[in-house]
């Protein structure tokens, strides 16, 4: 099943890399993580969860470990819009500033730029649901593969991929 799993993972990245984006303007990465990154970001995931006292880092890790393969969905160097719409929190793109390191992800970002991130990762994870592989889009795997360095981006989302008799993201303790 992995192998069936892996070339789905590759139609997820053609449905992420394909998905509309606000003017034309591409800043969204994907990247497919299997094997030994697969297991550091497990790993990474418990460590995390453990030092900053944060709920269901744990919870989430052991998914990624008992799954397949993860794709990682981010935005990166996304600039405003200009549309001066005031979406992100201020009066005019001029004004939004360049995003800085928050606790997990940088910001302040333009929202039509968080919009496209959004598309992507939903186009990706449609494709996995017509392929029946079973999926969930988790914050917390973002946050730990982007610490890890495993893909650039202000924002990373991930989203955890397998295939067996009963969805492992679902039904969780």
């Amino acid at each position: 099943m992995k192998d069936a799993v892996m070339m789905a993972a590759q139609l997820m990245a053609i449905a992420a890399r394909t998905a509309p984006k606000a003017g034309g303007k591409d800043n969204i990465k994907v990247k497919i993580v299997e094997g030994d990154e697969l297991k550091k970001i497990a790993a990474e995931m418990y460590a995390y969860g453990e030092k900053t006292k944060k709920v269901n880092f744990d919870r989430d890790g052991k998914n990624v470990e008992d799954s397949d393969a993860v794709m990682l969905i981010s935005l990166s160097e996304a600039k405003p819009m200009g549309l001066n719409c005031g979406a992100c929190g201020f009066p005019d793109c001029s004004k939004l500033p360049e995003p800085k390191e928050g606790p997990e992800f940088a910001g302040p970002i333009c929202a039509w730029k968080l919009i496209d991130l959004g598309i992507a990762v939903g186009s990706a994870v449609k494709t996995a649901s017509i392929l029946n592989v079973d999926n969930r889009i988790m914050y917390r795997i973002g946050v730990v593969a982007r610490d890890l360095g495993l893909i650039d981006g202000e924002v990373v989302i991930g989203i955890p991929l397998s295939a067996t008799g009963k969805n492992i993201y679902f039904d969780r303790k």
